[in-house]
């Protein structure tokens, strides 16, 4: 069985397919151990330390990321693996131990840049004004 799942942070975007397997994780093309900072490769792996580990050594992981910066992209690719494991193993306990951890395991985060205005330097922020 193939499972095809995605997942959004800000801008990043990361589609997930997962099929039996003997325990890789590929992120664009790459083994996730070879993915820096160390910080994000930990936040990818995260479904997999909620779930037993053994559910690792069954599946296999191969997820696109495209948009976004590293951490973005981080978070994108560890909701797309989190929803692909409960698509594919159809386990309401695995889903209820991702929602009790972080629902944005499991949920897109939907929160977006504001887009930047005239008059300032930014989406809110005004230029000076000079009287004199």
């Amino acid at each position: 069985m193939v499972t095809n799942t995605s997942g959004k942070k800000k801008t990043a975007v990361a589609r997930a397919t997962i099929r039996e397997g003997e325990g890789r994780v590929r992120i664009d093309s790459q083994p996730v151990e070879l993915v820096d900072p160390e910080l994000a490769q930990l936040k990818m792996l995260e479904p997999f330390r909620i779930a037993e580990d053994e559910l690792r050594d069954d599946v296999d992981v191969d997820v696109t990321v495209e948009g976004g910066g590293v951490m973005g992209q981080a978070d994108a690719a560890r909701t797309a693996i989190a929803r692909g494991l409960v698509d594919f193993t159809n386990d309401a306990e695995l889903r209820d131990a991702f929602m009790e951890f972080d629902r944005s395991l499991l949920v897109n985060d939907v929160r977006q840049s504001e887009p930047k205005k005239w008059g300032g330097p930014g989406a809110r922020a005004r230029y000076q004004k000079s009287y004199r």
